[in-house]
């Protein structure tokens, strides 16, 4: 939908961006007959943080118990595997361990223990010395034990947030991708303007989980109370060929920087070794030698023959950290019915569908009514062609032979299912957006072979020259112009 120019439109709950804080907001209200639209800057949803970090589903033993983070982490571990089963996205249940190399390190896990304890996290046991290595073979022989939570897991974050979306639209609500907020002023009256892309929006309830930009979208409506300071993490991705040296999500110590440089496989079968730490300007992704190797050599000081001959890509993701110790949600104190879920730092994710969820517990206690959705979307079901058994690829190539075709040689992604993302009530309008939907580009080539038959596959199906299509965000193009041959046929 595009907001028609000076015009408005009417609606309960506006949801201020499109990462995972907000798409699972989306679809915790999708339950309900509620009018809901959630706006994004972007091209795409999970565009910022939300696909740049380590994918971990937190157990629970981190936060300091009696905060927000402890709460909605607890909650939400459970819920992540939950959705994920209901919504068909990546996940897998691995395990977690903190290593302690030192009777410091030892004194942290113990004190991370009687934390998870009093955070109700189940599934947790100290490790000695020769159950870790037995456990984990190809461990520094200096970790000394290590704490083990059973709960950890790994899930594919973009996929999980376009999920929730994607059901929730099918379900009623509605997205806006490319309309970026300018304002929100409170109506005579009750309710807000929100004046957003060319055109504004009426509702009754706003809630900011803008992330990088919830500090500037709080200080249009109330006084500012919090400051959002970015902090940079810079990751090394592995070939699936690095994936046998552990199953396992594997910290090191916490600090003040945070959880520290871990190693861990990856919902799609890779390995990931990241992040460093590092406050930075606004949105800056940029790696550094510095912070690069950093990471390399923490990641070494856990798994000794991590070969980094076989990293297949390097990516930073920045995180909303604030200038508070916690996070920041709830209904403002002058503004009522504005809410923000802002400062969403580690464990953002796990937690995200327990902040949702008790979101829409304070919206209804602000007066949002919450009468059942007999059109909500509680399950779906996504085609990946090379996890089918080999009787329902015959079955599918006889009904749709476009399976057929192998675009993504790396991942084995299918024409078919790069076809079926624009089926679906989100579609892909770049590069990166179709990777984030069905894997095509996400292997060891890095789209380097399919790459330019996805972007004529996308040319075709929006209807846009092929110079249009972006890499990921609007001005990323790959195509600047023509060339000529040297028979002056034009190419």
């Amino acid at each position: 939908m595009k907001i028609p120019e000076k015009k408005t439109c009417l609606y309960d709950v506006v949801i201020i961006g499109g990462g995972v804080c907000g798409c699972s907001l989306l679809y915790a209200l999708s339950r309900y007959n509620v009018r809901a639209v959630l706006v994004e800057k972007e091209n795409d949803l999970a565009a910022g943080a939300s696909r740049a970090n380590s994918g971990i589903i937190h157990a629970g033993y981190d936060p300091e118990p009696g905060t927000l983070m402890a709460k909605y982490n607890a909650a939400g571990n459970p819920l992540m595997y939950e959705i994920c089963a209901a919504l068909d996205v990546p996940h897998k249940k691995t395990g977690s361990l903190v290593l302690a190399f030192d009777q410091a390190g030892r004194q942290t896990i113990e004190k991370l223990y009687a934390q998870g304890v009093q955070n109700g996290v189940p599934d947790m046991k100290i490790l000695e010395y020769g159950e870790l290595h037995a456990r984990e073979p190809r461990l520094n022989k200096d970790a000394r034990c290590a704490l083990f939570a059973g709960t950890a897991g790994v899930v594919s974050p973009w996929e999980f947030a376009i999920a929730q979306a994607e059901a929730a639209v099918q379900g009623g609500a509605e997205v806006l991708l490319d309309t970026e907020v300018r304002g929100v002023t409170a109506r005579d009256g009750g309710g807000f303007s929100v004046a957003a892309g060319a055109g504004s929006i009426e509702a009754r309830f706003v809630v900011n989980a803008a992330g990088l930009n919830a500090g500037a979208v709080s200080g249009m409506i109330e006084p500012a109370f919090f400051t959002i300071r970015p902090k940079r993490g810079q990751y090394f991705l592995m070939d699936a060929s690095q994936a046998f040296l552990t199953d396992t999500v594997l910290f090191q110590c916490p600090n003040e920087n945070g959880k520290g440089t871990l190693v861990a496989p990856t919902a799609h079968g890779n390995l990931i070794a990241g992040p460093d730490s590092e406050r930075v300007s606004g949105d800056d992704r940029a790696n550094t030698a510095g912070g690069l190797a950093f990471v390399r050599e923490a990641a070494l000081r856990t798994i000794p023959a991590l070969d980094f001959a076989y990293s297949i890509r390097n990516f930073s993701g920045v995180r909303a950290d604030s200038d508070h110790p916690d996070f920041i949600i709830g209904e403002s104190e002058h503004a009522p019915g504005f809410f923000n879920i802002a400062g969403i730092k580690s464990p953002g994710l796990t937690s995200s569908p327990a902040i949702a969820r008790d979101m829409v517990v304070m919206l209804e206690k602000a007066g949002l009514l919450l009468a059942p959705n007999p059109r909500f979307v509680s399950k779906r079901k996504v085609i990946r062609f090379k996890q089918l058994p080999r009787e329902a690829r015959q079955k599918l190539l006889s009904e749709n032979p476009r399976y057929g075709a192998i675009v993504c040689r790396c991942e084995t992604v299918t024409e078919g299912e790069i076809l079926e993302a624009f089926k679906r009530p989100l579609p892909p309008r770049s590069l990166d957006a179709v990777k984030r939907r069905c894997g095509a580009g996400m292997g060891r080539c890095q789209g380097g072979f399919c790459g330019p038959r996805v972007l004529a596959l996308i040319s075709r199906e929006l209807g846009v020259p092929p110079r249009e299509v972006p890499l990921d965000r609007k001005g990323m193009y790959l195509i600047t112009g023509e060339t000529k041959t040297s028979k002056g046929a034009r190419t």
